[in-house]
């Protein structure tokens, strides 16, 4: 088969690539530039020029051809003016999610095709399986054998579609093996730190990176007591109206704490950050629980068990709900009993959904910390990933 490659410049892409070489595929890398800026990146520099190096010399070690395509331009448009936005609206995006599922499995793969590729493979930590239902291909998308290293996560927003092109070589490997293969193998990655930061940025200091767009506005950093009773909710007798109140974000006002401190932008910060807030003289560390982006101002609360921090449940619009599993998807009326996560590494917590008009809540069994608007829940069935959506 002619496979198309993502060669970051990782010791994961290069090893998927070997892998693909070694069971005897015809193999093209495709190294993609998605940023130029350096403005708010700690590294002050585009990481891209140093990753297109090692591609070259594993592609050269390996004896493929790499190609170079340039995306910029649709990268900012489709997730980092998204991410812009969303910041301003005081929600919490991730970039990453939306990267696979507009870039690297939509563009990407289309550049992939044109250069004759049938299938596009990633160093993703994940697997995928074909199943066979009423006589047609439905792909399975499958949590990777290493729990440390799992990234299944990141494409809770691919379609059947995208899954259908897609390989991952190095799903049902641990780190550690992927390491000692590429050492084994001479390929120069195998030492390489893993990338970190926003994906094909890099890592940046995320103030100075948002205020390209968004303006530093002094504001109000506002201490809600653990006692605020806003905290304890009266639920309704029927199951519709408990899941709105549980679900719903706490409100606060600047006369339910005291001040103390200031901030640069409440757009800046999000739900369950600790860093940046540089407030002294606590007893514990403060934490923020809740942002107001039209009047600028942080609310928080001291110590990671603060009960503002911790929500028992959450909500998606009906129209921010994506089905994996398209024949799984969940009918008005219906409930189900899944594992989920609402962040990256999160161990999976057991909840149970419901699927209302308006959309869809999630009611976990144990309260979970730094439920946060804009990020992604993805719901698993064991280890398979059946669906997602933004949480309001």
């Amino acid at each position: 088969m002619k496979i198309a490659v993502g060669l970051s410049g990782g010791v994961d892409s290069s090893v998927a690539a070997w892998m693909l070489k070694q069971q005897g595929h015809e193999v093209t890398g495709l190294f993609m530039i998605n940023w130029h800026d350096t403005e708010g990146t700690l590294s002050g520099d585009c990481p891209w020029r140093d990753d297109i190096i090692f591609a070259r010399l594993v592609a050269r070690k390996l004896d493929i051809p790499l190609e170079t395509i340039d995306l910029s331009r649709e990268y900012r448009r489709r997730v980092v003016d998204y991410m812009f936005e969303e910041y301003r609206c005081g929600r919490t995006p991730n970039p990453d999610v939306l990267c696979n599922r507009e870039i690297k499995f939509d563009l990407f793969a289309e550049a992939a095709f044109e250069h004759g590729a049938q299938y596009v493979a990633t160093g993703h930590y994940c697997r995928t399986e074909t199943l066979t239902l009423a006589g047609e291909p439905t792909y399975r998308l499958l949590a990777g054998s290493d729990p440390g290293k799992d990234q299944s996560y990141f494409l809770c927003q691919l379609s059947q579609k995208q899954l259908s092109a897609a390989i991952f070589p190095i799903g049902s490997l641990m780190k550690s093996e992927v390491r000692r293969i590429a050492e084994e193998n001479g390929l120069v990655t195998a030492r390489r730190k893993d990338s970190q930061g926003i994906c094909f940025v890099g890592k940046v200091d995320l103030p100075v990176f948002l205020q390209q767009q968004l303006k530093a506005k002094e504001g109000t950093i506002i201490e809600i007591p653990a006692t605020f009773n806003g905290f304890v909710r009266n639920l309704p007798a029927d199951l519709h109206g408990k899941l709105k109140t549980l679900a719903a974000p706490y409100r606060y006002c600047q006369t339910d704490g005291r001040t103390v401190g200031k901030h640069c932008g409440a757009h800046f910060f999000t739900i369950g950050q600790r860093k940046g807030l540089n407030v002294g003289g606590m007893k514990e560390p403060l934490f923020v629980i809740g942002t107001d982006v039209e009047r600028n101002i942080i609310y928080t609360g001291q110590s990671d068990r603060h009960p503002g921090l911790y929500h028992s449940a959450l909500f998606i619009p009906a129209a921010r709900i994506h089905w994996v599993r398209p024949d799984q998807a969940m009918t008005e009326g219906e409930e189900r009993i899944m594992r989920v996560r609402v962040r990256y590494r999160q161990p999976l917590q057991k909840a149970t959904l419901y699927r209302m008009p308006e959309g869809m809540y999630i009611l976990f069994d144990e309260p979970q910390r730094g439920v946060t608007p804009g990020q992604f829940a993805a719901w698993y069935d064991n280890d398979e990933l059946i669906g997602s959506g933004v949480i309001q």
